[in-house]
């Protein structure tokens, strides 16, 4: 069965969630002329929650060809003070709400673990993040929608990097968490990279909890290395030396990545979050994976 390819136009989420210099509702327009089954979400692309808004933001993605298969939240679960932690949990569940409204049942909602946050304990911030994914698993299982946890580096509007973004922090948490039905990996390799830790070594662990997968590619900026980029704690986003490029053309091994997934009976979907260049970007890394869905998830 081949894969099913959504895109999110990473080039434009500063845009979309924080300028405002475009709508959800102009890339829904945009992605017409890309080669994608879906279009994946971010929260932040929203200018309300109100159910009638909700729904035009869906009859859009649907009257464009497109499903909605995953929404990208970023649930700040190590937040320092309680209080927070309760505001990222009661918007974690109401984000899980507008996937099923957008998405319908078996979509996919991200979650995150927090920011790793200066002095943060290891035992207590697994702890922290754990409970709250605990707390909203039922919400989740209400609505019948999927927690996709994803080995992340770095929320584009977070100071700090993800609190499990290395491996063994991330399977602990993981493992923590023995849901399967409505909780499960959504793996992202090029974080992986970032965090100094093999991409394909990470998905032989994880392989059968993956729930969705982000297809990117990184390079480096002429002189940077991943040292450098790691110790960049305190910058708001992402790292100027930390480039997206085409899917295919960086650092990843997509060839061992998909076969492990294929042998694993991977039936999600795989999204693109390339294109830091633009829409031809995004479309040739579209290309590049219809040709790997091809070869690895041929058609019955």
């Amino acid at each position: 069965m081949p894969l099913k390819l959504s895109a999110f136009p990473k080039c434009y989420i500063d845009q979309i969630a924080s300028e405002r210099s475009l709508s959800v509702f102009d890339w829904i327009e945009m992605a017409r002329s890309l080669d994608a089954d879906g279009l994946e979400m971010y929260d932040g692309f929203f200018t309300s929650l109100d159910p009638a808004y909700l729904d035009r933001v869906g009859e859009a993605i649907h009257n464009a060809g497109f499903a909605m298969p995953m929404l990208c939240c970023s649930p700040d679960f190590t937040n320092p003070d309680s209080d927070g932690r309760k505001r990222a949990v009661e918007r974690e569940a109401e984000m899980i709400r507008v996937t099923r409204r957008l998405g319908g049942p078996g979509a996919v909602c991200r979650v995150l673990s927090g920011q790793r946050y200066p002095g943060l304990d290891r035992r207590q911030g697994l702890e922290w993040v754990a409970g709250c994914i605990e707390q909203v698993l039922p919400v989740a299982r209400e609505h019948d929608i999927v927690l996709g946890l994803e080995n992340h580096y770095k929320d584009s509007f977070w100071k700090y990097p993800e609190f499990a973004q290395k491996q063994d922090v991330f399977l602990e948490l993981l493992n923590a968490i023995p849901e399967r039905k409505h909780f499960g990996v959504q793996y992202d390799p090029s974080n992986a990279l970032v965090a100094g830790d093999d991409p394909v070594a990470l998905l032989r662990a994880v392989a059968d909890r993956v729930v969705s997968m982000h297809a990117s590619d990184r390079y480096l900026a002429e002189g940077a290395s991943l040292e450098d980029l790691r110790q960049a704690d305190g910058t708001l986003g992402y790292s100027p030396n930390l480039r997206h490029g085409v899917t295919g053309k960086g650092l990843n091994n997509y060839d061992a990545i998909l076969g492990i997934l294929a042998a694993h009976g991977y039936r999600g979907w795989v999204s693109i979050e390339d294109g830091m260049n633009g829409m031809e970007e995004m479309a040739e890394s579209l290309a590049f994976l219809r040709r790997m869905s091809e070869k690895y998830f041929p058609g019955d």
